[in-house]
């Protein structure tokens, strides 16, 4: 018999798991759902199977659940389903956890200590014909689009020979799917690896590289004609793993470290750029203006995580602009700030990933009594005007990840909607909102009505219907 979940700030309220799986066939919607919104956003987050066996539980290290909700002609269908990962059957047939947090070997059940430890639980994306369920540290899970049953490990016929980022960036001219793993060399290890997958879904060139030092590169950025990598200070230490210390920890004397690597793999042309201390989880966007690179990103001065202690506005990150010239010979780049509200999750219209663009969207939070790691407010910022656009929910309400969806596909840039889960703190449920992209400030269009929550999860994407 399983054992209780022990009280824990991301095991309580929404960071709960859901413990079931279930189908919503003809859901409930107040508003008006637009009837060209005809496809299916997939949302993948971390919904544990089993109370964890150590107290170094973090909501990063939760099974991964996808949620899909199917639109058509105005209506809505529902359907979660955890991802089948090896970890996830072998604690099912046990009927308990086996391993450690963050694959913690000194918390690791000894009887799987040579498992895939994989939990697919960060992002789910469409390339190729093939819908993949990702996290950074493993191989891709292929899932079916319609059902999200689990069909395997998915490595395009062997060519990938270990892990893939949760955030590969899909080359809208191309079509190509750029992406990159850390610790390639092993566990905790400097090495670096990155790849490209054509339009057909096969991997057309790889390369690797060593890192200054072992980092979680949890993002990277990508231009026409190069891949960007930010190696900084949030540090992997096998030797403190195994002393049943934290895996990773911000040592911020490392400074920052961002490697500039052309796409097609070269790694005799590999430059590193360095700058002070600091951390990015997201990125929003990349491009290129002559010999110049510019790169937006949510930067931390000073993260909280894997940094006991940490207090003051540089915990929360704010939109920030690099800027590299590759003609100079200087390894210095600059920074310039955007936006002073803290923010997480950015997202663009992803047609014009890789390319100048003009909108950019994120979720921040206003209200001072929101919960940590949790955000209240949407945000739109056009980067030509440098107008700010903000809806706000209310106290207890909480917004995921914003998806923007063109109206057309020959739409203008930011002429479309944004889709997103809301918790409803009140009513302890979810909602989709849908809000039109150029009014966020007009509050959601539609909200299709869940009976149950979607718990705080991480990325999602849309994938229409043709």
């Amino acid at each position: 018999m399983s054992q209780p979940f022990p009280p824990h700030f991301y095991l309580s309220g929404n960071f709960a798991p859901l413990s079931m799986e279930c189908d919503a066939h003809d859901l409930p919607i107040a508003g008006e759902l637009p009837r060209a919104l005809h496809g299916t956003l997939y949302r993948n987050g971390p919904n544990p199977q089993f109370a964890p066996r150590d107290n170094d539980y973090h909501w990063f290290t939760g099974d991964g659940m996808v949620h899909a909700f199917e639109l058509e002609n105005g209506r809505a269908r529902y359907r979660n389903r955890w991802v089948r990962t090896r970890k996830f059957e072998l604690e099912r047939a046990a009927g308990q956890a086996l391993f450690g947090s963050w694959g913690n070997p000194a918390t690791t059940d000894p009887s799987v200590r040579q498992e895939s430890s994989s939990l697919a639980n960060t992002n789910v994306v469409w390339h190729g014909g093939r819908l993949l369920a990702l996290e950074e540290a493993d191989p891709p899970i292929e899932l079916d689009p319609r059902t999200l049953a689990t069909r395997g490990e998915y490595r395009y016929g062997g060519k990938l020979r270990g892990a893939m980022t949760a955030h590969p960036k899909i080359d809208p001219v191309t079509g190509e799917m750029i992406y990159f793993a850390y610790s390639a060399s092993g566990p905790l290890s400097n090495g670096m690896a990155f790849g490209i997958v054509d339009g057909d879904g096969r991997i057309a060139h790889t390369a690797s590289f060593d890192a200054p030092f072992s980092s979680m590169v949890h993002d990277f950025l990508v231009t026409p004609r190069y891949a960007l990598f930010p190696i900084l200070p949030i540090v992997g230490s096998m030797e403190r793993a195994m002393r049943g210390e934290s895996m990773y920890l911000w040592e911020p004397d490392r400074g920052a470290h961002i490697g500039i690597l052309p796409r097609d793999g070269d790694t005799s042309k590999l430059r590193w750029f360095r700058g002070e201390s600091c951390y990015v989880f997201h990125t929003m966007n990349a491009w290129e203006d002559g010999d110049l690179i510019h790169a937006d990103v949510l930067q931390y001065d000073n993260p909280g995580m894997f940094n006991p202690g940490a207090t003051g506005p540089g915990t929360r990150a704010k939109l920030c602009r690099w800027t590299f010239d590759m003609a100079s010979d200087s390894d210095q780049f600059q920074r310039t700030w955007l936006d002073d509200l803290g923010s997480e999750f950015p997202r663009i219209d992803d047609r014009y990933a890789t390319l100048p663009y003009r909108h950019g969207y994120f979720a921040s939070r206003m209200h001072a009594d929101s919960l940590r790691s949790t955000y209240d407010t949407l945000v739109h910022v056009d980067h030509i005007t440098g107008k700010r656009r903000v809806h706000t929910l209310p106290l207890g309400d909480a917004l995921s990840e914003p998806v923007f969806v063109p109206r057309a596909a020959d739409a203008e840039e930011g002429d479309g909607w944004l889709l997103a889960t809301v918790y409803r703190g009140q009513q302890h449920r979810s909602d989709l909102v849908v809000y039109d992209a150029d009014d966020v400030a007009a509050g959601p269009v539609a909200a299709v009505q869940l009976s149950h929550r979607v718990p705080y999860g991480f990325h999602g994407n849309w994938v229409p219907a043709t």
